[in-house]
């Protein structure tokens, strides 16, 4: 055997174990902008996906201004970077670029848009319009209430979709309502669309046909009331806020200590005893009050006052030495600072650093889901505004120099 052909072999050796992309090839026209569209292309873009981000000259997405803080040396908000990373970003003025659009979109395999229902028909850019160039493609719309329906004209936002549909209802102390601290209505939006993108992307795989999607804010979180709203439906059980704590299981919730707060979790019978245990209180496995989960849920304000108390003796790494072992799940209410220096966070490597343009290195929360034959990384930073304008007219559209020139001085680009 020649050294060139053993040479060969072994590149096709090394090559073959690296992991690839699952969606290496798929293209993502992006036009939607602030959290739940923005956070699925990302997903897709982490999978490998080439995700062209569509955005208005001069301003762009407009969670690039929404600071402080505010990127070094950049006049993006920090915030864009949570959900726009391994993306291009290409400033397109939809009003009068439609046909920029038009021939992207015969190059991509899905279109992602949130727009208020019948706002991009208007421009032209409608499912109707993309599939008579594109018949193939997958058009993603993401609305605040879909295309149906009392609401379909309202704009959507996170709390508000939060607010009707039941999340703030349920969130908060007794005495009032409270949201999330993160947009996760948006959040849980993206994940649904992303996975309809990858169900649609299989269906075309198989019969070659495209399709629109349709996913909104609303029905979302509806769809995520989960127990809270089958108990509603099926049982005519009205929710109620209750903090920390779980309406079924006792003792279940976070508990003051010495210096913050401390959750536990005990599911059955026998982890509530080996609590007692833990915690010296052995006496309370044994009362008829708390012998059972049924009875803990009925007695749970005198339950609760006694371990309240009990809590407040230790500080939280007392408590975490005294529970390393059980069974039950517990941890501390980390704070940001405790959560990006916890042990594990540090070991699982999950947050990653990337070259931006314009700020050097920043860090970025990157995917946390892990493929055993595939790839799936935070490669590129969040792109800084028209950063691959004439890259991807150049590369994907083979516009020449004096086209792009023209589309720029007549500023339809940027």
């Amino acid at each position: 055997m020649n050294f060139r052909r053993f040479h060969q072999i072994l590149i096709k050796a090394k090559y073959s174990t690296l992991r690839k992309f699952p969606l290496e090839g798929v293209r993502i026209l992006d036009l939607s902008r602030i959290i739940a569209g923005p956070y699925c292309s990302m997903i897709l873009g982490d999978l490998g996906a080439d995700v062209i981000k569509i955005e208005k000259p001069g301003s762009g997405d407009e969670s690039r201004k929404w600071g402080p803080p505010f990127v070094k040396n950049s006049s993006d908000s920090v915030y864009f970077l949570a959900c726009n990373r391994n993306k291009r970003s290409v400033c397109v003025d939809l009003k009068r670029g439609r046909d920029i659009i038009y021939d992207l979109a015969r190059s991509s395999d899905v279109l992602m848009e949130n727009y208020v229902p019948g706002k991009l028909d208007h421009l032209g850019l409608g499912y109707d319009h993309i599939k008579a160039i594109s018949p193939s493609i997958i058009y993603c719309s993401v609305t605040g209430f879909g295309s149906k329906g009392p609401y379909k004209d309202r704009s959507g936002y996170d709390v508000i979709a939060a607010s009707m549909g039941g999340l703030l209802h349920i969130t908060g102390d007794k005495s009032a309502p409270s949201k999330v601290g993160v947009a996760i209505t948006d959040i849980c939006t993206g994940l649904y669309a992303h996975g309809a993108i990858l169900a649609a992307l299989l269906h075309r795989n198989k019969t070659g046909q495209g399709q629109r999607i349709e996913v909104d804010l609303f029905s979302t979180q509806v769809a995520c009331l989960i127990n809270v709203g089958v108990n509603y439906l099926n049982a005519n059980i009205e929710a109620t806020r209750c903090g920390t704590e779980h309406i079924s299981i006792v003792p279940y919730a976070s508990y003051q200590t010495a210096d913050g707060f401390f959750t536990i979790g005990t599911g059955s019978d026998k982890q509530f005893i080996e609590l007692c245990k833990l915690m010296s209180l052995e006496h309370l496995s044994s009362n008829p009050k708390y012998l059972s989960n049924a009875e803990r849920v009925k007695n749970r304000d005198e339950l609760t006052k006694i371990l309240k108390s009990e809590f407040r003796k230790e500080k939280n790494s007392v408590w975490s030495e005294k529970f390393k072992n059980a069974s039950f799940p517990f941890g501390p209410v980390n704070s940001m600072k405790a959560v990006f220096n916890d042990e594990h966070v540090r070991e699982v490597g999950i947050v990653k650093t990337l070259k931006h343009k314009e700020a050097g290195d920043i860090r970025v929360v990157g995917p946390n889901v892990i493929y055993s034959e595939s790839a799936n990384k935070a490669i590129t930073a969040p792109p800084v505004l028209g950063q691959h304008t004439d890259e991807v007219l150049k590369t994907i559209l083979n516009y020449d120099d004096e086209k792009i020139e023209k589309l720029r001085y007549e500023k339809i680009i940027q």
